[in-house]
């Protein structure tokens, strides 16, 4: 394959792949859960619902989420206003301070996310077999681990 030809397949298949997740992500969004509890919102909510002591920094936070840091700190501030979150000092570091999900935080987490997970399932199913999930599952594996590398 020629230069130009690897170049021109490499472009399409980031074209390819960000506008499948763009279009998928605006199918998603109408979700009616969704106007209870943003995406971005929930993607915080859920990220916390995943950690195992159930307190997480707000700069590990920030590794996992798809948010920058300023707009994670305010979005923190609107969920514990909420109270959909919570905030403790970190006892082997006075300065850190830890976020975790209230009770109410982690039953509406629970709410979106088996609505969520539902809508996944219809868009996800209708397009690919198991098989071709696998595949995609491996190959955006395989990217992720690359820019890790990096």
């Amino acid at each position: 394959m020629s230069i130009a030809a690897h170049r021109r397949l490499t472009t399409e298949s980031w074209e390819s792949l960000l506008r499948t997740q763009v279009a998928m992500m605006r199918e998603l969004h109408k979700e009616p859960s969704f106007k209870e509890l943003g995406s971005r919102e929930y993607d915080i909510l859920y990220n916390l619902s995943r950690c195992p002591s159930g307190w997480l920094r707000l700069n590990d936070l920030n590794d996992h989420v798809l948010l920058t840091q300023p707009s994670i700190s305010r979005m923190v501030d609107r969920l514990e206003a909420r109270g959909l979150i919570q905030r403790k000092t970190a006892e082997n570091d006075r300065r850190g301070v830890l976020i975790g999900l209230t009770e109410e935080g982690s039953a509406l987490q629970k709410k979106v996310g088996r609505a969520h997970v539902q809508n996944i399932m219809e868009l996800m199913e209708v397009a690919l077999s198991d098989d071709e999930m696998r595949t995609l599952l491996e190959i955006t594996s395989k990217l992720s681990a690359s820019v890790q590398g990096h």
